[in-house]
């Protein structure tokens, strides 16, 4: 049996590779993503006081440090028992808007349209950002990375640091907003809201105008039936810092929905052997195995789940891009992944609408940042909506607020079994009779981009023992021998 490797995958965060079996006729037999770094930072947080916690996680890695800071300062509120000031919380929103912003616009410009604007089967010397810059001209380039700069500002302003927040406190926020750093900001919204509205112009005119991409984007090879997960308001619209987390099936109809620690009522996680990554399903289904469509027990969650789930966005410019999109597909759910570029972008404009919005109120700079905390009441569970979609964060502590347990559970790992079946389905697809070359390797990578991979934060600490290979090759690069501590894939 012949066996293709994509390894390093490329534009994402973290190490993993894509591993394809062909059968005797050259066609695709099954295909595997695997997750090849392991970081476990629920075994690194024990013993560690819960005030730390927050600052830490943010380090996982330098693109998700925003949520993971964001996620483990809610569930140190739990701990303490307490909910933010109205002040603060407003400030935590603020900055997590601004980190939308920045993030939602990297992952746009560099890791998704280069595909499309640059042609999915170009060389990979041209199928980059600087080949994207290079098409649509310098001036465009700097000035969307200039408007990127004001997200990132705005999150140095609120967060102490533009990359590893510094300001949380439990109950609150260290931080209090001057009316100078208010007006700031103001000014930065503008720029932000700009972008946002760029943006979805740029994917209208340089990928929705491409007959090509059109039926890409409305196909088969790039669909993924799954069930979705997602948190909305009070009103059923799309939110992220806070609200209810909501399932719904393959046919869209509402499954059940929950707060806080009765996650662990709807979500189990299935140890793969093959994968330092985990498979999360929902548990009243029971696991049914990599498989989508009518019945299956995997989800989805992050930008197009969150379209799906939601009944749009509580903000003109964003709500008006749902409505256009939500024509385009002819309803929901939506199952074709592409289409996680285009609710990506609508976000990117909610969130900027949403920091102007929150900038222009003069009571975000009030004084009341702080709550009073009292003895740590033990336990603590921040959900939030994660840029990649729902993150939970769950700790135990003692009765002195030291770490005693520690689950994570995060969006690239949610979509860990949908994220595997994208990659097989494009792989059929393209690969037949043994035919390959790069530019049909890039086809099969880009059904994971939608997904936007960060793969550092998405490894688990597993009980018993930890599967590891050993490669040994000669200098020439001849594979002499493999030693592994777990099954073979198949």
């Amino acid at each position: 049996m012949q066996r293709i490797e994509i390894n390093p995958m490329t534009r994402l965060e973290g190490h993993g590779k894509i591993t394809i079996f062909l059968d005797d006729k050259g066609n695709v037999d099954n295909a595997f993503w695997q997750v090849v770094e392991f970081m476990g930072y629920e075994k690194f947080l024990i013993g560690m006081p819960i005030e730390e916690v927050p600052r830490t996680v943010s380090t996982v890695c330098g693109v998700c440090r925003a949520v993971h800071f964001m996620a483990s300062l809610k569930a140190a509120d739990g701990v303490y028992g307490v909910l933010p000031t109205e002040t603060a919380r407003k400030l935590r929103e603020l900055f997590y808007y601004a980190h939308y912003v920045e993030d939602h616009m990297e992952i746009i410009y560099a890791l998704g349209l280069p595909d499309f604007v640059c042609g999915p089967t170009a060389s990979p010397a041209e199928r980059n950002l600087v080949g994207l810059i290079m098409k649509v001209g310098v001036d465009v380039g700097r000035d969307v990375l200039k408007k990127r700069f004001a997200a990132v500002r705005i999150m140095e302003i609120l967060g102490g640091r533009p990359t590893h927040p510094v300001a949380a406190i439990p109950g609150g926020w260290s931080k209090r907003l001057t009316e100078e750093e208010r007006q700031e900001i103001l000014k930065y919204a503008d720029e932000c809201v700009e972008l946002g509205k760029f943006t979805l112009k740029a994917f209208k005119d340089l990928v929705l105008s491409n007959p090509q991409y059109v039926e890409l984007i409305k196909g088969d090879v790039y669909k993924v039936v799954t069930n979705y997960l997602g948190t909305v308001d009070g009103n059923g619209k799309v939110t992220y810092y806070d609200g209810t987390q909501v399932f719904v099936d393959t046919k869209g109809n509402e499954i059940g929905r929950f707060v806080g620690k009765e996650y662990l009522d709807w979500i189990a996680e299935r140890t793969l052997p093959w994968s330092y990554q985990k498979a999360p399903y929902i548990k009243k289904f029971g696991w049914k195995g990599i498989v989508d469509g009518e019945g299956t027990s995997l989800y989805s969650v992050g930008p197009l789940a969150r379209f799906n789930v939601g009944n749009g966005f509580d903000t003109p410019g964003a709500q008006e891009a749902y409505e256009e999109m939500l024509e385009f597909f002819g309803g929901k759910p939506v199952h074709n992944i592409l289409g996680y570029h285009w609710a990506r972008a609508i976000e990117l404009l909610h969130c900027a609408e949403k920091i102007k919005e929150l900038a222009s109120d003069e009571s975000i700079t009030a004084p009341d940042v702080r709550q009073e905390l009292g003895e740590p009441v033990g336990e603590g569970v921040g959900i939030i909506e994660a840029v990649r979609g729902t993150l939970i964060h769950h700790y135990k502590t003692d009765n002195k607020g030291i770490v005693t347990d520690a689950n994570i559970i995060v969006a690239t790992t949610h979509n860990k079994g949908p994220i595997n079946i994208a990659i097989k389905r494009a792989a059929e697809n393209f690969i037949k009779e043994g035919k390959v070359d790069e530019g049909i390797l890039n086809l099969v990578e880009i059904a994971y981009r939608p997904y936007d991979l960060c793969l550092a934060c998405s490894t688990h600490t597993l009980p018993g023992k930890l599967p590891v290979q050993i490669d040994i090759y000669t200098k020439d690069g001849e594979l002499v021998k493999s030693l592994r501590n777990f099954e073979n894939l198949k």
